[in-house]
């Protein structure tokens, strides 16, 4: 066993990851020198949960069960708030959040990627975060002593559900009450459709709609299925109004007290769960839609250029423009197209 106090890790005996049931066989022979705590907000049957089961299995067996991958979805560990303070201080190894949502409280510009309808596809999405601008945020993130790994984990495009009316244009937005992630992105971009957002974590979105504090939310389908949404909400928009995904950020003090070898094994296999569960959120956008309609949930198909129209009448992103400043705004409109 290691000495703790020459590691920021918490040093276990035991293994408990039940490798076995994803069709890994661990021996158990050593114990665990390092035992990680990765955690985040997704339900337990997200794609992102599974895949990130199998990456800590993975690495139990790579290791010989040197490491331990614990995770904790659903937000076991607190809110997302709670979690990034967490993360900071080094109670958790592994966090995974969005850089629209509470990680853009430390790093503004890491939410650029969440500006409303700049990406057409995947395709362009991926060009985007895997290419320059992905480079040029996790080095942002860097700066606050949090070490981002290299693959983005797909969180989705963003749909509008409401209990009250369905969603055709942004005139249908105005004075509505609806949820909207911790991150001022959201809140700017639906104050400019006339909307009332309100910033609520994940933890207590269900719990909002249920009793009416707010009237709509948005989220990705696989979202919407896995928290239950459909229980209390009636009416779907696909707009496709904004793309989000979460970065894998570690506690830099505690990444950097692992051995190289550890280092490699665990970065290697996250990254390798992130590109499978971009797979995942691919096929699931397509069957998703016909999943929650036979569950009650009642699409439609808006005209996506007014909002469009909307946000640019309104100077979102003249004013976002501003805030990112030049350099980054370039890098951006460098695959997506200009925008202002």
């Amino acid at each position: 066993m290691v000495n703790l106090t020459r590691r920021a890790f918490t040093m276990t005996t035991t293994l408990g990851l039940g490798a076995a049931t994803l069709g890994f066989s661990v021996k158990r022979a050593v114990a665990a020198e390092y035992s990680l705590k990765f955690a985040f907000n997704l339900a337990e049957t997200h794609p992102i949960t599974a895949r990130a089961r199998e990456a800590a299995a993975r690495i139990q067996q790579e290791t010989n069960g040197r490491v331990e991958l614990q995770v904790y979805p659903n937000n076991q560990l607190g809110s997302d708030t709670d979690m990034l303070s967490q993360v900071r201080a080094g109670g958790i190894d592994l966090f995974l959040n969005s850089g629209i949502n509470v990680l853009s409280t430390m790093v503004p510009s890491a939410s650029i990627y969440g500006l409303g309808f700049i990406f057409p596809d995947y395709d362009t999405v991926w060009k985007t975060m895997d290419g320059e601008l992905g480079v040029a945020l996790r080095k942002l993130i860097e700066k606050v002593n949090l070490l981002p790994m290299e693959k983005m984990w797909d969180n989705g495009f963003r749909h509008i559900t409401t209990s009250t009316h369905p969603v055709n244009s942004p005139a249908d937005l105005e004075g509505m009450k609806i949820r909207v992630p911790v991150g001022a992105l959201w809140t700017s971009m639906f104050q400019t459709f006339g909307a009332a957002p309100a910033s609520i974590n994940f933890n207590e979105l269900y719990s909002a709609l249920q009793t009416k504090v707010v009237d709509g939310q948005e989220n990705s389908l696989a979202n919407i299925k896995t928290a239950n949404i459909v229980e209390v909400q009636k009416f779907c928009a696909l707009t496709r109004h904004m793309w989000d995904a979460f970065f894998c950020v570690a506690n830099k003090r505690n990444w950097e007290g692992l051995p190289a070898d550890v280092q490699e094994v665990v970065s290697r296999n996250i990254n390798q769960a992130a590109l499978d569960e971009r797979q995942d959120m691919a096929k699931l956008s397509e069957s998703l839609k016909d999943v929650l309609a036979k569950q009650g949930l009642v699409f439609n198909q808006p005209d996506t250029e007014p909002f469009r129209q909307k946000l640019r009448d309104g100077g979102f992103y003249t004013g976002w423009r501003e805030k990112y400043g030049e350099e980054l705004w370039a890098i951006l409109e460098k695959t997506v197209g200009k925008l202002t």
